[in-house]
């Protein structure tokens, strides 16, 4: 029989051998499956970990407010028993919670001011106005403190930005008026308790341009102004002291020794 010749051989129906994977007949041992498994649960980790600081910042960001407020309110507290510097700590915990809360700064720097400690006020003062800008009351307590200071170009400053925000303000006018009275100048200081006085007629106005009109000689409208200011608060052993200088300065010595007298009276001397 004849054999019939086939075009191609065995050997050719198989392509020819390419390089050899060495790593596919590697075993993997339980060493690779140990490390694979220790790379997983570190990822899971570090994913487990993030999430609960995140959580942490979302708690501590809804609860600190709410230990800030706690914090102010005991401060308060503490601020109407006279107890200032055991309030200054409370206000210092409310602001370490909530560095922006204003009221907070406000209230330590009157603790402070109440112990003396001016410049520890002025710091505080600063900080709520740099919170509250457009809030003349900050700006009064700040200037006050700078008047108390006698640092009277910065407490006319502060007057005059807060009668900017509120001009029906009439402390703005007071401050200005009383700081512009002490470097020299009763006349422009006498026109800002003049508006103090229209805007609220209570003792300190009274008292303040009484106190102006003194000063530059109107010995009959001070007068009137004390007398004013002894309508409104009786008790205020200051108004007759200041009724019996502007009565002596009169030549009315007979009125001057019983204003003076009263004084001493409510002075309890």
């Amino acid at each position: 029989m004849k054999k019939i010749k086939m075009p191609w051989s065995r050997a050719e129906e198989l392509p020819p051998p390419g390089p050899i994977d060495a790593t596919a007949f590697m075993p993997v041992t339980a060493e690779d499956v140990a490390r694979r498994k220790r790379r997983l649960i570190s990822s899971w980790a570090a994913v487990a970990i993030l999430v609960t600081l995140a959580a942490l910042w979302i708690h501590k960001r809804s609860t600190d407010p709410l230990k800030a407020q706690e914090a102010f309110t005991a401060g308060q507290q503490l601020m109407t028993l006279a107890k200032y510097s055991q309030a200054i700590l409370t206000f210092d915990r409310a602001i370490a919670l909530k560095p922006d809360y204003a009221e907070a700064w406000m209230m330590r720097g009157r603790a402070h001011s109440a112990l003396y400690e001016t410049d520890a006020a002025i710091e505080d003062f600063t900080k709520a106005v740099h919170l509250r800008p457009k809030d003349a009351g900050t700006l009064l307590e700040r200037g006050q403190a700078y008047l108390s200071q006698k640092d009277y170009r910065a407490a006319i400053a502060d007057g005059s930005a807060a009668a900017a925000v509120d001009p029906n303000r009439a402390a703005a006018y007071n401050l200005r008026g009383a700081a512009m009275r002490e470097t020299g100048d009763p006349k422009m200081a006498l026109e800002d308790f003049n508006r103090a006085v229209q805007l609220d007629p209570n003792a300190d106005n009274y008292f303040q341009r009484g106190a102006t009109y003194q000063r530059l000689g109107e010995y009959a409208l001070a007068i009137a102004d004390f007398t004013r200011t002894i309508e409104f608060q009786p008790s205020l052993a200051q108004a007759y002291y200041a009724r019996a200088e502007a009565e002596r300065s009169a030549g009315d010595l007979r009125n001057a020794e019983k204003d003076h007298e009263q004084g001493r009276i409510l002075d309890g001397r």
